[in-house]
């Protein structure tokens, strides 16, 4: 499979069983043991409902069905830098036998166009442990913790030029 076969596309109710098995599929993966990853799993799954608040967007390929999936929604002011109004990317998810083939890269960027075109000055990540590097990788700032009660530890930032004539 070559990056054109690839296709993004606003997920759809009738996706989401399928959408949710790349997310089952994706946390498999996680170092974490395995009777954790079954507890958090439905906590990490979308429902219908979820279609009205969050952006869904599905990568896919043809007779394949859906082999990554990305949502986001507006961050809570108080998890973005002071001053800063946010995207927050809920999560990012590719089968684990598409990984490295810049699926995962594809959903970001297509994130990081919605918060443009939504005038956000950034996009927020909060990143499980395992996937660090790759959002460090495409440039993505570590936040530091300034509430150890409040701030989760894994945080990434990425700025977002202003448009010509932002003050």
């Amino acid at each position: 499979m070559n990056d054109t076969e690839i296709r993004l596309r606003p997920a759809q109710a009738d996706d989401l069983e399928a959408l949710n098995q790349v997310v089952a599929d994706a946390i498999a993966t996680w170092d974490l043991p395995e009777r954790v990853k079954r507890l958090a799993l439905p906590s990490y799954s979308y429902q219908a409902h979820d279609l009205e608040h969050l952006e869904l967007l599905l990568a896919e390929a043809s007779g394949e069905g859906p082999l990554g999936v990305a949502a986001w929604e507006p961050a809570d002011p108080a998890d973005a830098p002071p001053g800063s109004r946010a995207l927050l990317l809920h999560g990012l998810y590719v089968r684990a036998a598409q990984h490295r083939r810049g699926i995962g890269s594809r959903l970001l960027a297509a994130a990081e166009r919605a918060a443009e075109q939504g005038g956000f000055d950034g996009l927020l990540v909060k990143a499980q442990p395992g996937a660090e590097g790759f959002f460090a990788a495409r440039g993505l700032e570590r936040l530091a913790v300034l509430d150890r009660a409040r701030d989760y530890p894994h945080r990434f930032w990425k700025p977002l030029p202003r448009a010509v004539g932002d003050g």
